[in-house]
Parts: C-alpha cells; structure tokens; sequence
C-alpha cells in the first residue's frame, strides 16, 4: 500500500513539473517580449544622446545620463574611468562567471546633414578649431542598446548566476593629442579586475547591413591601425632656381608613391589585407618659395602581427632611401596605435548557437575580415572577446547607397537596435547560466 501511495505521489509531482515546464515561457521567449516592451524607450535614450553629441574624452553629459540610469536600476556604479567612463555592476548573488558587456560612448568632429528630427546641431572644439559634432558612427545607438540590455537583464536578477558587467566607455575614437583615453585606459585602469572579468562581448552597428542581421568572424576580425609621419627635409632656395636647392615637396611626393608599392609589390596580401594610406601633407608657406621641410601623416591597418612589424620596417626604408636619393633626409616614426581586434575562436563557436537563436540562422553571416579597427582590441588582448556587428540599414535598401560611417551623411535605422538587445541580453544569459 505504501508502495503504491509513493508511486502515486511521485506520478502526481512528475505531471506537474511537466505542465509547469510546458506552460512556462522559455527564456528567449521572455527576453523577446521584454525587448518588444522596451524598445521605445531604447530609441528615445537614443535620440537624446544623438541630439546631445560630445567627443572623445569629453563626454560629461553622456556619462551623466548613463550614470542616473544605471542608479535608477539600483546597480553598483563607478564613474570616472578613463576620465569619463561608468561602470555598473549587476552582481546575482550566486556563484557563477563574470562577464562583461560594452558600449561607446563618444562622437567625431563631424557636421551632421541627415535630415531626422533628432539630428544633432551640437558645435564643439577639436584640435583648436570650432567643429559640428555628430554621432557618424552609431556610438549613440550602442550606449541605448546597452543601457536597454541593463535595465532587462538587472529585472531578470533572480534567473541569473554570476555578475555582469556592463561598460561605457570613452574616447574609443582616440583621445585628443596628448591626452591617454579608450579602452587602452579602461584596462590600465582596472575595468576586467574587480570583479576579475573572464569573457567580453561588443556590438557595433553597421549602416551597410541590413536591419536584423548579424555579422561576425572568428580570430582577427578588424585590423591594427597605426600612425605614421614622416618629416622631409630639404634645402630651402627660390621657386625660380630649384637646382640650388632640394625640393622636399617633390620629394615627398616620391615617397607617398613609394609607399604605394609596399603594398602593392612588396606585402603578401594573399595571407592578409594591409593598407598604407596617406591622410596629411603640409608644407610651405608662398608660391614663389621651395620650403625647408614637408610632413607626411597617414595610417597603417594591418591584420596579421608579422605583416605589421615587416611594414614598419619597409616605410622607414622606403622614406629614408628615396628622401637620400634626391639629396634630402626623412626622419620617419610609427605610434602603434589599436591592435588587431580578435574573436576568441572557442568563444565564438560557443556563442554562434545564441547568434543563430536571436537572429534566426539565415540572418547570421560569417564576413571577411575588414581593414576598419576598434579599440575593443584592447579588451580582447586581455581576455576572450567577442566583437559582432549588428545591421542598421533599412531593410530592401542597396548596400553601396548606404552613407559609409564617419560621414555628414550616415544613417542607421532605430528599428536596428532591439536586435542588438535582444543579442546582448541572450549572450549574457547563454554564457552566465553554461547554455
């Protein structure tokens, strides 16, 4: 009888654990429909930050707004980091991983022409000069899509394990000249100390992708990018008599041509894409005057470590050999700058399941590397990351149309971040709860 009574209650605990099961919603479900419920809200901390740009290392107000938000949430919050960077803490209260999430924070020296009605009319000061200040690269977007994957996340508390860390950070364009910023400092300053964070995860939006599609690559996804300039030095005479001087403009010229050729003759592009591009030259000051001196300022990207160190090398024999041959000298230096952005291999394929659950497997897509950089690669030199792009391009809308990022002209569609919430939010759970 006995028997037969705990067969009977044990029966009985069976069905309802298995009703509870069926009628609880699954967490993808939930996470869904709380993205649903807060995407207004998204797009309206969106907006505002749109409207209200600043620029690297100078985003006060920025900082502010995130800060009464992540205190609304009643999340542990640090500020001043890196100058102007919050933190805030979600901490569970039950043993498990620590993961970190983040966003940027920061705008470039760029005069917006969209015509939205939340386009930005901001002015401020770069490198001495008055300039219009614009979001051109969609870090707006990421600093809503992540204060909306906090808000989510910290109302799921008691269905997590562990802590998660959500960072905004500044200055990922680069710090002003002279000033240290971007998550170079986030890291000297201890943001993946305390608490010890064992995996990172970004986002970036992109306005060349469509809205609702993912984008990523294992291993070095974005490239190095690194400064160089180069200062010739002539002999300064009368543009009348150019035998009686060494011209270094004409000089320069030949070095800018040179360089021209380490990429295409001398880099092994077949392993890897590289660029040499020259941004600057500045020389002279009269028509009638061959100068003293020239400048030449430009970028280096490089995927691969090895090409990186060979390049270097070539554009200081390249410089300094051409400048001997008409008679001049070229003092060349190289500012490493951000390294090669890379996707953790393990972590990547351990998190493409919850790729392909938020976006739907046809939405997923696995890209080349692109010769673009980003300072998360300061993150990922640290400890595994993985750095994804999200679609921002109205849907039907032909790629080469799409105005490129940094441009008077770039658009990207509000209706692009609750993917990116949604991502967040399930890239936190999957790894938090062993997924």
């Amino acid at each position: 009888m006995k028997k037969c009574a705990l067969f009977v209650a044990l029966l009985l605990l069976g069905t309802l654990a298995f009703a509870q099961k069926k009628t609880m919603p699954d967490i993808a479900t939930v996470i869904n429909s709380k993205a649903d419920a807060i995407e207004p809200k998204v797009i309206a901390w969106r907006h505002h930050i749109h409207q209200n740009p600043e620029l690297s290392n100078r985003e006060y107000e920025t900082a502010k707004y995130v800060t009464a938000h992540l205190e609304a949430l009643q999340l542990e919050v640090r500020t001043g980091i890196a100058h102007t960077g919050v933190v805030g803490i979600l901490r569970t209260g039950k043993p498990g991983p620590v993961i970190a999430l983040r966003a940027d924070m920061d705008a470039l020296p760029v005069t917006e022409r969209v015509d939205v009605p939340f386009a930005s009319r901001a002015k401020g000061t770069y490198l001495g000069q008055e300039v219009g200040v614009m979001h051109a690269c969609g870090h707006d977007t990421h600093v809503a899509m992540l204060m909306g994957a906090a808000e989510i996340l910290t109302g799921m508390k008691d269905q997590l394990r562990g802590t998660i860390v959500f960072i905004f950070q500044p200055a990922e364009e680069g710090a002003p000249p002279g000033e240290k910023g971007g998550a170079g400092l986030m890291v000297e300053e201890g943001v993946l100390d305390d608490p010890k964070v064992e995996a990172i995860f970004g986002l970036h939006i992109n306005s060349a992708t469509e809205v609702g599609t993912i984008r990523y690559k294992p291993g070095g996804q974005l490239a190095a990018a690194d400064i160089f300039n180069i200062r010739v030095k002539g002999k300064q005479t009368h543009g009348s008599t150019p035998w009686t001087g060494v011209d270094p403009i004409v000089t320069s010229a030949q070095i800018i041509m040179g360089l021209q050729t380490i990429i295409s003759r001398q880099t092994e592009l077949t392993r890897e894409a590289a660029v040499i591009s020259v941004g600057k030259i500045a020389s002279g000051v009269r028509n009638n005057i061959i100068p003293e001196e020239a400048e030449i300022t430009g970028t280096i990207r490089t995927l691969d470590t090895t090409m990186q160190n060979t390049i270097h090398e070539r554009i200081r024999h390249v410089a300094t050999t051409i400048a001997a041959s008409a008679g001049a000298t070229a003092e060349v230096e190289i500012i490493r700058g951000t390294p090669v952005t890379y996707n953790d291999p393990a972590l990547t394929a351990k998190m493409l399941p919850t790729l392909e659950r938020t976006a739907g497997k046809d939405h997923v897509e696995l890209i080349n590397a692109i010769t673009g950089a980003e300072d998360f690669a300061f993150y990922a030199q640290k400890i595994p990351g993985l750095f994804l792009f999200v679609g921002g391009m109205p849907k039907g809308q032909d790629p080469a149309m799409a105005a490129p990022h940094h441009t008077p002209d770039f658009y990207v569609e509000d209706s692009g971040m609750k993917l990116g919430v949604r991502l967040l939010c399930n890239l936190a759970i999957d790894y938090l709860n062993g997924r």
